[in-house]
């Protein structure tokens, strides 16, 4: 019916999206699907990661290899002649799942670090109660393993993330997805009232 909305992941319809008012809760269906990766060699940066991390191997599809990361998102490495901007990215692994990447890591010899910046060559952290480390693909992007989100360990664990912090803006972003949430209920019933 016009003014329904159709959640993709719940299969569910409904005339408004689900909010508790009282507690300003949102349910956001908004997933990241895919990411395109410019790379100097997609296939070498593909298999690079894939191999490191234990995924499965990379799928070329048209202009892409294709690494699948969870069960709806990937990184898609495309070639590039241009030069590639520097980027970061970060894996949330379990403790066992630690042990085994970083052991490949070591025993490829590659250069790791417990810091983003560089500057602490050959350790890891233990930032927020568990662990981390940094590596370079071979495109030059800094990849990252940890155990426990930034900031899941708050300002108390003996090892606090040193960029953990109050959200920017968090009470007014807060007020803007509320007031987003009810101006889609206001269009909806106003459609659901032209039908």
């Amino acid at each position: 019916m016009v003014g329904d909305l159709f959640n993709p992941f719940s299969g569910e319809t409904s005339i408004l999206p689900t909010c508790a008012t009282a507690e300003r809760i949102m349910t956001v269906t908004v997933r990241l699907n895919h990411t395109i990766i410019a790379a100097q060699d997609k296939e070498k940066s593909s298999l690079f990661l894939t191999g490191i991390l234990g995924f499965p191997a990379p799928s070329l599809i048209g202009p892409f290899a294709v690494v699948q990361v969870s069960d709806d998102t990937s990184l898609d490495f495309m070639d590039t002649d241009g030069e590639i901007a520097s980027q970061h990215y970060a894996f949330l692994v379990d403790e066992y799942e630690f042990d085994e990447i970083f052991g490949r890591i070591r025993d490829r010899h590659l250069p790791y670090w417990a810091d983003p910046y560089r500057h602490k060559r050959d350790e890891i952290n233990t930032w927020d109660g568990g662990r981390g480390v940094y590596f370079d693909d071979p495109s030059g992007y800094l990849l990252e393993i940890i155990t426990r989100p930034y900031g899941s360990g708050g300002t108390t664990t003996s090892q606090p993330h040193p960029l953990f912090a109050q959200p920017l803006g968090h009470e007014d972003h807060e007020d803007h997805l509320f007031d987003r949430q009810a101006k889609r209920g206001r269009q909806a019933s106003r459609l659901q009232a032209e039908v």
